[in-house]
């Protein structure tokens, strides 16, 4: 598995793609937050709080994330590649946490930076320090969550069809109904239990500051469930 793990790292940064996706996540996050005039500009808001990034960074990374995990199985399988990776004396669960973790890592590595934006923002406070740190962090725990999943059904997005774009579009829009797309249907019959199915309610609830057992569940269920998928998909391969 750590053999994997490397050569996807290790192929992301021999290419753009890693860089690339650290640069256009900074970036967005960026001029949204600090340049772009509307409702995400922390300068505008007049508060010193970061609401706005954890309200803006799930739907950034519901496109980046697909973007990166796209190419995982589906480049084996275009290459053929594939049947060769799976003769090889590891198991295909550990083949696909490999992939999985290769590209966790490299999300990880793009959301480090932003961590500047803490450090401004509580600058800015009047007084200095003016943060609430317990929403900030449990805010970065729900969105480390929040990738986690999104990952997991990336990774499982790409063993759908050998083409690329397929397997990006699969992931956006499987992503986005979890994310708020059940959500939209909770508000429409006017029902708890389907919104506790999806992943907003969750990610609010830890933007809160609680870490609630019921919220990491969710998330560490929604990621297994994806990659045990994967390991499905792959079996048939």
């Amino acid at each position: 598995m750590l053999a994997i793990l490397k050569k996807e790292i290790n192929t992301f940064f021999a290419s753009p793609i890693g860089y690339l996706v650290v640069a256009v996540f900074l970036l967005l996050n960026g001029l949204f937050l600090w340049l772009f005039k509307g409702e995400f500009n922390i300068l505008d808001y007049g508060f010193a709080d970061l609401s706005s990034f954890f309200l803006l960074a799930p739907w950034i990374l519901l496109f980046l994330i697909p973007a990166v995990t796209m190419r995982s199985f589906s480049d084996e399988k275009k290459q053929g590649t594939l049947e060769l990776l799976l003769t090889k004396p590891i198991s295909h669960f550990n083949i696909v946490l490999g992939k999985y973790f290769g590209a966790l890592v490299l999300i990880l590595i793009a959301l480090i930076p932003s961590l500047i934006y803490v450090y401004t923002v509580y600058q800015l406070g009047n007084p200095i320090g003016n943060l609430d740190m317990g929403s900030t962090i449990g805010s970065y725990f729900g969105l480390l969550f929040l990738v986690a999943s999104y990952t997991a059904i990336g990774i499982f997005s790409s063993t759908i069809s050998e083409n690329q774009i397929v397997a990006f579009i699969a992931a956006v829009f499987i992503c986005f109904v979890f994310y708020i797309g059940i959500e939209r249907i909770a508000d429409f019959v006017s029902s708890n239990f389907i919104e506790s199915l999806g992943m907003n309610s969750h990610y609010k609830s830890m933007s809160r500051g609680v870490l609630d057992t019921r919220d990491i569940i969710y998330f560490l269920s929604i990621t297994m469930f994806f990659l045990l998928l994967t390991k499905l998909n792959i079996n048939k391969a």
